[in-house]
């Protein structure tokens, strides 16, 4: 058929057709739960800086009904906040989401960020936040999030009645799930996978965070603490994750 556009109309629209093959990925959507308008402001325009979008909510109150209306791709949260703390947000959050979460904690206060992780937090950046740290930390959880480890891809781990499905990032035990974070999948794929062997905190810290363990970080212990809870709550022993100590942590599986 012959063409009724001019030459120079199908050259614009060749033009505009090979732009947007090769038009820039989406910008991943940031939430930021902060209450200090200068340190949020401050934030987000890092991260704008560096191709994010990022929408803030100083509200605790509001921050649930935010979440389900932007749909992010990362939550950073404050602990404290008005109308409903830090804390409750995460633990609300992670009810029907899997979705990265960042907590913001004051310096020095270990229990902050312990218990961030107990309610299901994946990771944490302590006050006065240094941006390039706090980037570092947002693009290491996305890199998590998006795909699963590749010697997880495509495979299966069995112990007794614990099930671990790497496609799909799931566990179960008797075939009733163990509710997992990102972080946590991670930590119980490295354990299990290495089954009867001693993983060490580093190599650990290394997986779920990106760095080396500087033999202060208690992050790692509450993650285990957690992580063996769920395990529990789901039917599972006691003793499948166990402390060697001043090593660190050994998988014995569903003994």
């Amino acid at each position: 058929m012959r063409s009724i556009l001019s030459p120079m109309h199908a050259e614009a629209i060749v033009t505009r057709n090979h732009e947007g093959a090769n038009a820039p990925a989406r910008r991943l959507r940031v939430l930021l739960v902060e209450d200090s308008q200068r340190l949020a402001a401050s934030i987000r325009d890092y991260l704008e800086r560096h191709n994010y979008e990022v929408y803030i909510e100083g509200d605790g109150a509001a921050a649930t009904d935010r979440f389900e209306r932007l749909k992010p791709d990362l939550v950073i949260l404050d602990l404290m906040l008005p109308g409903k703390d830090g804390l409750t947000i995460c633990r609300e959050l992670r009810r029907h989401d899997r979705i990265p979460i960042l907590i913001l904690t004051a310096k020095g206060e270990n229990i902050d960020h312990v218990l961030g992780l107990e309610m299901g937090a994946d990771d944490y950046v302590v006050k006065p936040v240094e941006p390039r740290v706090l980037l570092a930390r947002i693009e290491a959880l996305l890199r998590r999030a998006r795909s699963a480890p590749p010697e997880a891809r495509e495979e299966r781990l069995a112990a007794g009645r614990l099930s671990i499905d790497g496609t799909r990032r799931a566990a179960s035990i008797d075939s009733r799930p163990v509710e997992l974070t990102t972080g946590d999948f991670d930590i119980l794929w490295l354990l299990a996978s290495r089954a009867g062997h001693v993983v060490t905190r580093d190599e650990i810290l290394r997986v779920v965070r990106g760095i080396d363990y500087d033999g202060l970080d208690r992050s790692i212990d509450a993650r285990i603490c957690r992580l063996r809870k769920k395990l529990q709550e789901a039917g599972g022993a006691e003793s499948m994750i166990k402390t060697v100590r001043l090593r660190g942590y050994l998988f014995a599986g569903d003994g």
